[in-house]
């Protein structure tokens, strides 16, 4: 899908436009203590007490700046126009005070937190107060250009802090959708490889259940077994994801647990070879050639029909390791297909890690599935 471009005048507000928090009271007092003081020590000031009055309009200004950028706008250039108007119109002498150098903060946070049409609106009034304080103070073309440089400048810094913010924004959802890409690896991985194992267990039962029901007892338990492991790898993954607190995790499953997947009296039967230093591998590595070696030893015992015995070999070879896992089932095209996002998901892992994953009927038949990853994983 093309995504549309919104404009200007369509553009949302920002999420992070907080409400009205302790530092913005604080903005807001000190501007007040400061509106005062001048008001105060200036005795060239023409109307004082009514122009300090009007200066203090800006405190609300300040103090919602965030949550009502386009009405605190107003509120403060509306103040600074009603100024303008007043010394133009009576040609007495300078109305304003230094302190009311404020009414930029809202033109900041007009650009930095409204939304477009608030924007829109906002500058153009801006605009028209500015145009009139020109007039009123009789500025030079060169203080007008000053005038107008700063003023851009003002919304340009707003508009860069607001456009670093939406990248954050945007970087944190890319974050969170590798982080549910690699989840929905482990979940597929993990309970694929279990449920897997139940069903061959349940079928095993099935057949056997009648002529040896010891044999079937044991089957029964070890399905359990089966059951309470995937549900604890299941709960482990959820309570890791929900819990914000620190969690002890468990280590993660590497090369040293492969032979826990090993089944010398199972059918079919799963072997389990490790040749080489295998040991302190990096831990991207070593848990992506433990899941790697589940994900197709899962494969196998779905689709490989008539194996009797599935191999799993980890071999180090100079600077890679290399992980073949081979059975003599017959396999077809149309049971390859079955594999779904099993073998996209296992190119996937591989190739993040700077290597590679290939699959596919053997030689001498069955089904070969081997993976190539660096020691030292991507560079």
């Amino acid at each position: 899908m093309v995504p549309v471009r919104r404009s200007l005048w369509h553009e949302p507000r920002p999420r992070d436009a907080a409400p009205v928090g302790r530092d913005d009271v604080l903005l807001g007092g000190a501007y007040a203590v400061v509106a005062l003081l001048e008001g105060a020590l200036r005795p060239d000031l023409t109307w004082r007490i009514g122009v300090t009055a009007l200066a203090l309009l800006l405190v609300p200004a300040l103090v919602w700046r965030r949550p009502r950028p386009l009405v605190a706008v107003l509120l403060a250039w509306g103040v600074a126009g009603l100024l303008a108007g007043l010394q133009l119109s009576t040609d007495v002498g300078d109305l304003g005070l230094d302190a009311m150098t404020a009414v930029l903060v809202p033109l900041y946070a007009l650009a930095r937190w409204g939304s477009g049409r608030e924007i829109a609106v906002g500058t153009t009034f801006v605009a028209g107060v500015a145009t009139l304080g020109m007039l009123a103070t009789s500025a030079t073309w060169t203080e007008r250009i000053g005038g107008i440089g700063l003023l851009g400048l003002v919304v340009a810094i707003g508009a860069v802090f607001r456009y670093r913010a939406d990248l954050g924004r945007r970087q944190q959802v890319e974050v969170r959708n590798e982080e549910r890409m690699a989840l929905a690896r482990e979940l597929h991985d993990t309970v694929a490889h279990h449920v897997s194992a139940i069903a061959v267990q349940a079928q095993a039962g099935g057949v056997i259940a009648a002529s040896q029901p010891e044999r079937a007892a044991a089957i029964l338990a070890a399905i359990e077994v089966e059951a309470s492991r995937t549900l604890a790898e299941m709960r482990s993954m959820v309570r890791a994801l929900r819990e914000e607190d620190a969690v002890d995790y468990a280590p993660q499953a590497g090369v040293a647990d492969l032979p826990a997947l090993a089944r010398p009296d199972g059918t079919p039967r799963v072997v389990v070879s490790l040749d080489g230093a295998l040991t302190r591998l990096p831990r991207p590595v070593d848990g992506a050639l433990f899941r790697l070696a589940q994900e197709s030893l899962t494969n196998a015992v779905r689709h490989a029909r008539g194996a009797t015995r599935i191999g799993i070999e980890v071999r180090r070879e100079g600077d890679v390791v290399r992980l073949r896992v081979v059975d003599d089932g017959r396999t077809s095209g149309s049971d390859a297909a079955r594999h779904g996002f099993g073998l996209r998901g296992m190119g996937e892992r591989a190739q993040l890690l700077g290597g590679s994953c290939t699959a596919g009927p053997g030689a001498g038949g069955g089904w070969v599935v081997e993976a190539v990853l660096p020691v030292e994983g991507p560079a």
